[in-house]
């Protein structure tokens, strides 16, 4: 079975890179793209204003799901409960030293 993962910008991303930030991010380090096209074009629109550059762009990937959860670490959280929390508040603040993940799912 096959996932579309969306990822809103101010420019098409043709190969997903890990880019150093300069802010501390909800689930810490990493390219993040959502299951939701919308929720992707209203964060395309949000960058391309606030960078004054590019144009409304959303890339689409289509990802194994099978093959990368059985091969992958995951984290899933199903809603923004106690432990969501936790881990976007440790990494919102930098102060995140718990295990890493290839994949984090959950509400933003």
């Amino acid at each position: 079975m096959h996932m579309l993962l969306y990822h809103g910008s101010n420019v098409a991303v043709d190969i997903p890179q890990l880019v150093p930030q300069n802010r501390f991010l909800d689930f810490g380090y990493g390219f993040y793209t959502t299951t939701n096209k919308k929720q992707a074009i209203a964060f395309a629109d949000k960058v391309t204003r606030r960078r004054k550059m590019g144009k409304r762009t959303v890339s689409i990937y289509e990802v194994d799901e099978e093959k990368a959860f059985s091969e992958c670490r995951l984290l899933c959280f199903d809603s923004a409960d106690e432990a969501w929390l936790d881990f976007v508040s440790e990494n919102r603040s930098g102060n995140y030293m718990g295990e890493t993940y290839d994949f984090v799912f959950g509400p933003v």
